[in-house]
């Protein structure tokens, strides 16, 4: 690591834990007061400030980062995790923006501190690419597809968690079961597009590198899988009309999937376990 890079990617972490507690009293505080849509307060900002901070210090971490190897955030699952809290702090301030609501800051907070702390404990040491990794603007659109996707996705995941615990304690305070579905629709809205990009992009570079499109490796098997589930969530949705409980069980589902398919390296051998 740089000087640059690992102060950032230390204050990052160190902003995403206060930003973790500031959610939970947060919560605390609301839960005794009437649910309410659409008003921002002066807590807001300061948890919207939190959250841009994170942003800001996880781009300077990839930035010095990509400064000093050359490439982007994907030639190892250390880089590529803290890319993914980056797509999960982006997509928290648009949400936390789009909705005026902080509901889903608790949550985001905790996975993206999480995916830090594990990034904190594996090898940052920049290594020369594999050859299969030399391929750099479809590499790199590949994984910044994924990027987007996971982290709307996380924002997904949140919603639904929300409105099954919801549905089920009726808790006061915060954002109303009819928002949280919202969300949750919003966040496969935009999320899926870049889903089925990232396996589009991810087929044409495996072209370049391994002479296929697809080879049934693990991790591409384990993506198409999860694109599956979301595209199911949005034919329930807009064709049968799911909402509600059936529909937040798919994204939980389909956020594990996402969980797995992150992680399937650990788990099966193949074409991508140097990722």
């Amino acid at each position: 690591m740089t000087a640059i890079e690992n102060m950032s990617f230390a204050a990052a972490i160190l902003v995403f834990a206060a930003s973790l507690i500031f959610s939970v009293i947060m919560f605390a505080v609301r839960k005794k007061q009437p649910k309410t849509d659409g008003g921002f307060q002066k807590w807001d900002y300061i948890g919207m400030g939190l959250t841009a901070l994170g942003l800001l210090l996880l781009t300077a971490t990839i930035t010095a980062r990509t400064i000093t190897t050359g490439h982007g955030p994907f030639s190892n699952m250390y880089e590529f995790s803290i890319a993914f809290v980056w797509g999960i702090a982006l997509m928290s301030l648009f949400f936390q923006w789009r909705y005026r609501t902080q509901v889903l800051k608790g949550i985001d907070s905790l996975v993206g501190l999480a995916l830090l702390l594990f990034a904190n404990t594996l090898p940052s040491k920049p290594v020369p690419l594999v050859p299969a990794l030399q391929q750099s603007f479809l590499l790199s659109a590949h994984v910044a597809s994924a990027v987007i996707a996971y982290g709307t996705f996380t924002m997904g995941f949140g919603a639904s968690l929300l409105y099954l615990i919801r549905s089920r304690r009726d808790d006061a305070g915060g954002a109303s079961l009819e928002t949280l579905s919202d969300m949750s629709y919003t966040a496969v809205k935009i999320g899926f597009p870049f889903m089925t990009l990232l396996i589009i992009l991810g087929a044409l570079w495996a072209d370049v590198a391994w002479g296929k499109y697809w080879s049934w490796d693990p991790k591409e098997t384990a993506s198409l899988v999860t694109w599956l589930i979301f595209a199911s969530y949005l034919h329930a949705r807009v064709v049968r009309g799911w909402k509600g409980k059936p529909a937040a069980l798919i994204l939980i589902i389909g956020f594990a999937a996402v969980l797995f398919t992150f992680f399937g390296n650990y788990v099966f051998s193949g074409l991508h376990s140097y990722g």
